[in-house]
């Protein structure tokens, strides 16, 4: 039994070193093949950096492109400016709006007065009655006055003014006593006859 052993001892350590080169070969293939994994992961890693960095370089040009105003906007400065000058327009504009709203009452009110004349015609325009009708109603012997035409004057004015002051007149027979006359054409210094029979 001794022997047996001894040479299973004998023959294991004979075959010891063929095992431990081909263990040693496998060793050094597998460190061989992880160098090489490896090696391919650090290339990958390495192509991965490059990406990164050129993805960070875009991302940094795209917000710098964000960040800086283009010509087509304007600034706040710019904005403010406008804002004033707008303001200033519209000023302008009310002011020629009231401008030409008070010149149209002037003209409406110019035009009122050559229609309604007198004043006393119930809205309808009035004319001088015919020279032949005045002269026999008006009696140029009677006691009248006479009166100059003030700017702005209407018949209507002047009779109301007269009846005030206790000389009771009309416009109609104003234009008795004055054949021709046409209120729309009264001028400024033009004399008319006031009748003051009915004082």
């Amino acid at each position: 039994m001794k022997r047996i052993s001894f040479f299973l001892a004998t023959a294991l350590l004979l075959a010891a070193p063929v095992i431990a080169p081909a263990q040693d070969a496998a060793m050094e293939e597998r460190l061989n093949q992880l160098s090489a994994q490896i090696d391919v992961l650090k290339e990958a890693k390495e192509l991965q950096n490059k990406k990164i960095e050129a993805l960070e370089k875009t991302i940094s040009e795209l917000q710098a492109q964000a960040n800086t105003p283009k010509g087509d906007y304007a600034s706040a400065e710019d904005v403010k400016q406008l804002g004033n000058q707008l303001a200033d327009k519209i000023k302008e504009v009310d002011k020629k709006r009231q401008a030409d709203s008070e010149n149209v009452a002037d003209q409406l009110d110019k035009i009122r007065k050559a229609v309604v004349g007198g004043g006393s015609s119930g809205g309808r325009r009035t004319s001088a009655p015919p020279s032949t009708d005045n002269s026999k109603t008006f009696d140029a012997t009677a006691p009248h006055m006479e009166y100059k035409v003030q700017s702005g004057d209407r018949l209507a004015d002047i009779a109301k003014a007269y009846t005030d002051k206790g000389v009771k007149v009309t416009v109609q027979q104003i234009l008795a006593a004055n054949p021709g006359l046409v209120p729309e054409k009264m001028k400024t210094g033009q004399t008319i006859i006031i009748p003051s029979s009915g004082r």
